[in-house]
């Protein structure tokens, strides 16, 4: 445009928020490294991939840029969100986008959602949602029409479902699971109780978290309930500790620990890179602690490996291997 003026450098030489978070990002340390699968998961990566490509679809797996989407999806677990892709909160450590009046509920979700599904051939789903705090239920119904539609159409698959606080209303969180077909009840407290404030958005809680998944499990004791915590943001490794015995408190049956990753420079800053040796430290004191399954380590997600930590779980055997960055 004429007469327009180019952005000039600050001639103080004084640095932005922004610009001094990107000049002071730490570097990945050198055991965040992944292994491709090799025989059986190999071929099982091999058809999710393509029948997701043959038909179009969209997982939290691809458009997360998950690190470990060839581990879950040679076991055959993959995880979908629903109720949109903008949120009516704005945590400092998530790269949803956010926007307090999201577009409109879609109504063909539930069954486009089962459809994508039955197509790319998974065993055991995970399914996550945005906040929608506008929603007088918080989404409630919405979340089950889409269980309901995925189970109508893939009676096989095993489904978990990672949910919002639902704004702490334990109404709707009846409405949700009453006679719901569900292995695995999910909310994430996402990080120890003094730093809600410093990562969470301001509606959000761990003690609002912990009525969630003490309530679930009050409602529907037959289900697993299951729960995750980021370490990299500021914590103690006592506090950590601190946590999952709360969590446990709250009868809460499965656990994941991951280390937290800054989506980008405008949020909230990696505080520390725990070794995979601590990572397993925490493993073993969960389990130590009661935790049915575990799943502790540098890369791992709130559904890493989902299937897996579900059979550990009903085996009471350990599966899933946590803190080894090999195995990752």
């Amino acid at each position: 445009m004429v007469g327009a003026k180019l952005p000039m450098a600050r001639e103080d030489g004084n640095l932005s928020s922004v610009e001094r978070r990107k000049e002071s990002r730490k570097r990945l340390p050198s055991w965040f490294r992944t292994n491709l699968p090799t025989g059986k998961a190999q071929l099982a990566f091999n058809e999710v991939l393509g029948n997701v490509l043959e038909h179009g679809l969209a997982t939290v797996c691809q458009e997360a840029r998950c690190p470990n989407i060839h581990d879950c999806w040679g076991k055959g677990t993959a995880t979908f969100m629903v109720a949109g892709e903008q949120c009516t909160r704005a945590c400092k450590f998530c790269a949803v986008g956010t926007d307090r009046r999201p577009p409109p509920l879609d109504l063909e979700e539930p069954e486009n959602l089962a459809e994508a599904v039955d197509l790319m051939g998974v065993t055991y789903a995970v399914i996550t949602c945005v906040n929608r705090d506008e929603l007088p239920d918080a989404g409630a119904a919405h979340y089950r029409a889409c269980l309901e539609a995925v189970n109508r159409r893939n009676p096989d698959v095993g489904l978990e479902f990672l949910c919002s606080d639902l704004n702490g209303d334990l109404n709707a969180l009846s409405t949700l699971l009453t006679d719901l077909e569900l292995l695995v009840f999910a909310h994430n407290v996402e990080c120890v109780p003094r730093l809600d404030r410093r990562v969470r958005d301001p509606r959000a809680s761990f003690d609002q978290s912990i009525s969630i998944l003490r309530e679930a499990k009050r409602l529907r004791p037959d289900i697993l309930t299951k729960s995750s915590i980021m370490v990299g943001v500021g914590e103690t490794d006592e506090e950590i500790l601190h946590a999952m015995r709360l969590l446990r408190e709250a009868n809460v049956d499965l656990l994941t620990i991951g280390q937290y990753l800054a989506p980008s420079p405008k949020h909230l800053p990696i505080d520390r890179f725990p070794e995979p040796e601590l990572f397993s430290k925490w493993g073993q004191e969960a389990r130590d602690l009661g935790f049915k399954a575990v799943a502790s380590g540098p890369l791992v997600r709130s559904s890493y490996r989902g299937g897996l930590l579900y059979e550990e779980a009903m085996n009471a055997g350990e599966i899933v291997t946590f803190g080894d960055s090999e195995t990752l």
